[in-house]
């Protein structure tokens, strides 16, 4: 960690040029040339990243930033947030902490928290931020996360890991096995040092692959901002063995949509019927958590086909996703086609369908955008219809 990236002309340098391209900066001569200048093209990046997904790192000064992946790899500040709201007690250690983002919101909650990272220059840098940010009840060590368990040989009231994939040489297939650490190989010792842990796993983790590995799961948080499902949240509580509470949660500007269910609890099989005035699509949260039964039966919806996933009502309701109200609805065949949508503008989702977004908008050359929404899917009867609405929210 070079500390000379704080000179004054430097960060002044640094945000200056946020939002620049940095191929093009990369052409410029170095104005400073006892800085690294790929060390402050860094920073401008990072920063740059930061602007959005880390507002109170962006407008600290003397922040330094790592690497760009780090940034991108990192908990964004409204999910760190939601993971603070989940934990209780005196004391937390972070076995993978990384850029310490997760921690600064434990902190807020939690009188002791722990910073573990194996990377000793990353953890030098996380030590000199939470200084700039005033955090004085987060410790830092680095090394071997098993190692600092063993050395401070304490009992935590929760234990977080973050496990980061080996590699990609599987491609989509992600267990956790594959991670660092090994969070099912470990998963013993961990109850050794806290009766609670919470672990972070990607969104591509499939819930039965991961309940396939992990014991004693008490709920399973699907976090998504802006409806884009950021992460799983694992609850893991020692000895627990009763049911397991799925916790659905879509952060956005104005609001927080939730919904929760107790998984694999019986759940009557919802009714279907043909489109009604109102339509009705479950945010990325719940279509991860597959409670797709769970959902109807709670707001009392009727689905459109057991496997679109769409659902549709008489009467307007509150609900945790995205509400339309259908204009007219008919069935997929040329003569339809060419008489509503041939050469027109919309919004095209597809659900149970089997042409994609891009083959239908090449077959009938339908433009993207404006206020006009379309759904391409399959009614209760299997025939391939069309639903044009306009967004109520």
């Amino acid at each position: 960690m070079d500390l000379r990236i704080l000179d004054t002309e430097i960060q002044a340098f640094i945000d200056t040029n946020i939002g620049k391209s940095i191929s093009k900066l990369a052409l410029q001569k170095n104005p400073f040339q006892e800085v690294d200048w790929i060390s402050i093209l860094n920073q401008i990046e990072a920063k740059t990243k930061a602007k959005e997904k880390l507002p109170t790192w962006f407008s600290t000064k003397n922040i330094i930033y790592p690497i760009k992946i780090s940034i991108e790899q990192t908990s964004s500040e409204k999910t760190a947030a939601y993971k603070a709201s989940i934990i209780s007690g005196e004391s937390l250690i972070d076995l993978t902490g990384g850029f310490g983002v997760d921690d600064f919101y434990f902190a807020k909650k939690i009188k002791t928290v722990v910073h573990c990272e194996i990377n000793p220059e990353l953890s030098s840098l996380v030590k000199h931020n939470f200084e700039q940010l005033n955090v004085s009840n987060i410790t830092c060590y680095a090394g071997d996360s098993l190692a600092t368990l063993n050395t401070l040989n304490a009992k935590w009231d929760w234990i977080y890991i973050d496990p980061s994939r080996r590699n990609d040489t599987k491609g989509k297939v992600f267990m956790l096995k594959d991670c660092l650490p090994n969070v099912p190989e470990n998963i013993d010792f961990y109850f050794t040092h806290s009766n609670a842990v919470l672990i972070k796993t990607a969104p591509i983790l499939d819930i039965s692959a991961g309940l396939s590995e992990l014991k004693h799961v008490k709920t399973i948080n699907i976090v998504a901002l802006e409806n884009e499902v950021k992460e799983l949240l694992w609850e893991l509580h020692k000895d627990y063995s009763g049911n397991i509470n799925i916790k659905t949660v879509n952060i956005l500007k104005d609001k927080t949509e939730t919904f929760d269910f107790v998984l694999n609890e019986n759940c009557k099989f919802p009714n279907l019927s043909l489109p009604q005035k109102y339509l009705y699509e479950p945010n990325s949260a719940i279509m991860k958590s597959g409670g797709f039964d769970e959902v109807s039966s709670f707001y009392n919806l009727n689905k459109l086909h057991k496997h679109s996933h769409l659902y549709t009502s008489t009467a307007l309701l509150s609900f945790p996703g995205r509400v339309f109200e259908i204009q007219n609805t008919f069935p997929y065949n040329k003569t339809e086609m060419k008489s509503y949508l041939e050469k027109s503008q919309a919004n095209i989702t597809t659900r149970n369908f089997p042409d994609s977004v891009e083959t239908i908008r090449k077959k009938w050359k339908i433009k993207d955008g404006g206020n006009v929404y379309c759904f391409f899917t399959t009614d209760e009867n299997n025939h391939k219809i069309v639903l044009i609405c306009t967004k109520i929210s």
